[in-house]
């Protein structure tokens, strides 16, 4: 068989393995894959098999310098004990100096606070990340002081789509669209930012103005860059299939038994979006 079509095979085990399904089940799965009786044996050994591949993906070695870097988080929910919870699972992307873009690191967040991105930077830069110059992400706590702390001289850069969603919470309803058109068009300029702010503050929208006020600093580093670069390198939207797609796949799963069950799927989906990444078209064109 393939080696994509193994992968499936792989992919359809563990899932179905993830799920705590009896090895019946996992039998039918595989009947109709077209591959006969398999016994609790081999799904152990694929189940192996595909731990191996998850800590030897996670552990690859980063060859590329990549310049720009983006971290997005998605949600899980995971078995801790006897009650269920939700996860964040941050994955962590970045655009290559030959303009690829390649899937760097997933973690599963026990906190969010500045140690646990430290660790997630000092696991990548082992790894060999360098040449970092902005990092894309949405506002975590922690994230700017780690940020600050691991990449002297890079700049961290807040997403505008969840820049966006944080300011809107803050505003009824019907006044929604237009306080996000003016705030789309005041992302250009910083002038016109500080002037927002202080009109949402008149207009009533204090925690609207206070939430543009707390990233005034981080919305337009992306300006530094080459400007065809810019649409790209503003928000984490380089993630939103991604998410999609581990959200689409996992819901098969509903809850997750432990941390290594989310890992060994997320990680399968990652391994095939990541060979779609790295062997289809540039994202952005780097100059040379």
């Amino acid at each position: 068989a393939s080696d994509v079509y193994k992968r499936q095979i792989l992919s359809a085990v563990a899932e179905s393995y993830l799920q705590g399904v009896s090895t019946r089940r996992v039998n039918k799965v595989m009947a109709a894959l077209g591959v006969e009786g398999i016994s609790a044996s081999s799904v152990s050994r694929i189940t192996k098999e595909l731990d191996e591949k998850v800590s030897e993906f996670l552990s690859k070695p980063i060859e590329h310098e990549i310049p720009y870097l983006f971290i997005d988080a998605t949600y899980l929910k995971v078995r801790d004990g006897l009650h269920y919870e939700n996860k964040a699972l941050f994955i962590v992307a970045g655009v290559r100096d030959d303009g690829y873009r390649e899937i760097l690191g997933v973690k599963l967040a026990d906190s969010e606070d500045s140690l646990f991105w430290q660790d997630l930077f000092e696991d990548l830069k082992e790894r060999g990340l360098r040449g970092v110059k902005l990092i894309v992400s949405d506002g975590h706590k922690g994230i700017q002081k780690a940020v600050r702390e691991s990449f002297i001289g890079s700049s961290w850069q807040m997403c505008h789509v969840h820049l966006m969603r944080q300011a809107l919470k803050k505003v009824p309803k019907k006044k929604q669209k237009e306080v996000a058109d003016m705030i789309k068009e005041a992302l250009v300029d910083r002038q016109k930012y500080n002037d927002l702010i202080r009109e949402l503050d008149k207009m009533g929208y204090k925690g609207a103005a206070d939430t543009l006020e707390r990233f005034q600093y981080d919305v337009m580093n992306y300006i530094q860059f080459p400007k065809d670069h810019w649409r790209r390198i503003r928000t984490t939207n380089i993630m939103e299939r991604t998410n999609k797609e581990v959200k689409r796949r996992s819901k098969v799963v509903g809850a997750f038994p432990n941390d290594e069950s989310v890992l060994r799927l997320v990680v399968s989906i990652l391994i095939d979006i990541n060979e779609e990444w790295i062997t289809g078209n540039k994202y952005l064109i780097m100059e040379q």
